[in-house]
């Protein structure tokens, strides 16, 4: 089993606490998601005995996501370990592809991921997303415009498409 490096570190919106393997980021866990949430979702990938804390293993990623929060980083240039269904990954596959400051709806993506009814499927699978913010499903919208469904939280999703420009101060 690969050995999973986790720590923690303070942002402008929170805790956050990141987990990589050799492989690349896997887990991030933004507010209202709680330490206790992220090593459950750990322990549901991993052994015990490879959950090691080790903070400069994550050095790379806490400097992008810093730098993202202070308005000096557009695209993460970080590998990832994305552990999920190959539909999830199909999903997430294209919310990597929708653009700093630019947002789609739910509906858009179920097209783009080759379901073009399966919406509510879609919304499931980026609301289970485990790499939030540098896999971007905060850019994901309702077709009306508003600012549904965030695990973080609608007033987080609020302050990062602010942050990227994608809706208006």
């Amino acid at each position: 089993m690969p050995k999973v490096y986790c720590t923690s570190f303070e942002s402008k919106i929170g805790t956050i606490y990141v987990a990589s393997t050799e492989r690349g980021v896997c887990k991030i866990s933004i507010p209202k998601e709680t330490k206790k949430d992220f090593f459950r979702w750990l322990a549901e990938h991993f052994e015990e005995d490879d959950v090691v804390e080790n903070k400069s293993r994550n050095k790379e990623v806490i400097d992008q996501l810093t730098r993202y929060f202070n308005g000096r980083l557009a695209k993460f240039s970080l590998s990832l370990d994305q552990l999920g269904t190959p539909f999830q990954m199909r999903v997430w596959r294209e919310l990597q592809k929708i653009p700093y400051g630019s947002t789609i709806s739910y509906k858009q993506l179920a097209k783009r991921a080759g379901v073009p009814r399966g919406f509510q499927a879609v919304g499931k699978a980026n609301g289970e997303n485990p790499i939030p913010i540098i896999v971007p499903c905060h850019r994901v919208i309702g077709t009306d415009g508003s600012l549904t469904g965030y695990a973080a939280g609608i007033k987080t999703k609020e302050f990062l498409l602010r942050a990227e420009g994608a809706i208006l101060v």
